[in-house]
């Protein structure tokens, strides 16, 4: 670039300069922002740059005044503050269905967002050990083909995999693909499902959305289904878990000391009823499933199912299946 071009883009710089250098805790001097524009080969005087202040805070930039020996100016308030960021940054490390790849480039655009010296606290945050990520590289394409199809009203396709001992695809139904109505997304226990309208079966289902492939929006318009008599907020509600398995409503008890656990689980509107010797009772659906009953055997005998017999026995059958395989140990 010549430098008469970059001197017209002299404003550009300036903006540029005091998002990237400065904030609260890293105010620059009139001087030292002269010498930064110097590096895009852009002259300034001191007056120019009180008049292009006065630009950008009639633009939107908040650009305030730190005074000591010496006057200095920083950018105060970001569309988005450290803190927030930070939420942002664990939420996206958090994410099983994210890949490491893309993780590593959307807290890159995060940190792009906050001054150089405020990104480095970003910086530090990246890959807490432990935390497992998908190996499917098409879940934002897959995503961005599922919203489409809803906001437009139209059926899917798509192929449901799973992951064998190799880490290799072993696609469902011989590789045959999977039409369906999307109705929406659902992010629970770490991992992102769409839900669809099944018209054979007439009910909705759930389809982990890294272990799909080839998405792809039809021209096929939706199924219709009454939305009201499938409340989707309930229905994620109720679906404990998002695995299937047959939907019945139980009554469980607990120790006292599980009152939190109960609530981010089931919600802040189940109720609990008291019960003796420091036990809670609580009434809710519940899935019939070994996800369920491996949940409520985690709290050992902190946790009892007192209802319905059909969950009880299925608690009994799946504790004495697991006993006989280490007998002979």
């Amino acid at each position: 670039m010549s430098v008469s071009t970059n001197q017209r883009a002299k404003l550009l710089y300036l903006m540029r300069i005091l998002l990237d250098k400065t904030d609260e805790h890293h105010p620059i001097t009139i001087a030292e922002i002269i010498t930064e524009l110097k590096i895009y080969d852009i002259t300034a005087e001191r007056k120019s740059i009180y008049t292009d202040f006065e630009i950008l805070r009639q633009f939107g930039i908040n650009i305030e005044t730190h005074r000591d020996k010496t006057t200095r100016y920083y950018i105060a308030h970001r569309q988005f503050e450290l803190p927030e960021l930070k939420l942002l940054v664990d939420a996206v490390q958090s994410s099983r269905f994210i890949t490491e790849k893309k993780s590593e480039e959307l807290i890159g655009k995060l940190s792009s967002l906050t001054s150089v010296a405020q990104a480095k606290h970003l910086r530090r945050q990246i890959y807490v050990a432990g935390r497992a990520k998908t190996i499917n590289e098409t879940v934002y394409y897959s995503i961005d083909q599922i919203h489409a199809a809803v906001n437009e009203n139209k059926k899917i396709l798509f192929r449901y995999f799973d992951y064998d001992t190799n880490k290799k695809r072993v696609y469902r139904k011989n590789c045959e693909n999977y039409i369906t109505t999307p109705v929406t997304l659902c992010w629970s226990d770490d991992s992102y499902y769409m839900i669809a309208y099944n018209v054979k079966h007439e009910g909705l289902t759930h389809y982990r959305i890294d272990r799909m492939s080839e998405v792809e929006m039809l021209h096929e318009d939706a199924d219709v289904f009454d939305r009201k008599k499938f409340n989707i907020a309930d229905h994620v509600k109720r679906v404990f878990g998002m695995y299937s398995g047959e939907l019945i409503n139980a009554t469980l008890s607990f120790d006292n000391s599980l009152v939190n656990v109960v609530l981010d689980h089931f919600g802040k509107d189940i109720r609990l009823k008291a019960g003796k010797d420091g036990w809670f009772e609580i009434n809710a659906d519940v899935s019939l499933s070994p996800v369920f009953l491996a949940w409520m055997f985690q709290f050992g005998d902190r946790a009892i199912i007192n209802a319905p017999e059909s969950l009880i026995n299925a608690m009994k059958e799946l504790i004495q299946a697991n006993a006989r395989k280490y007998t002979t140990i």
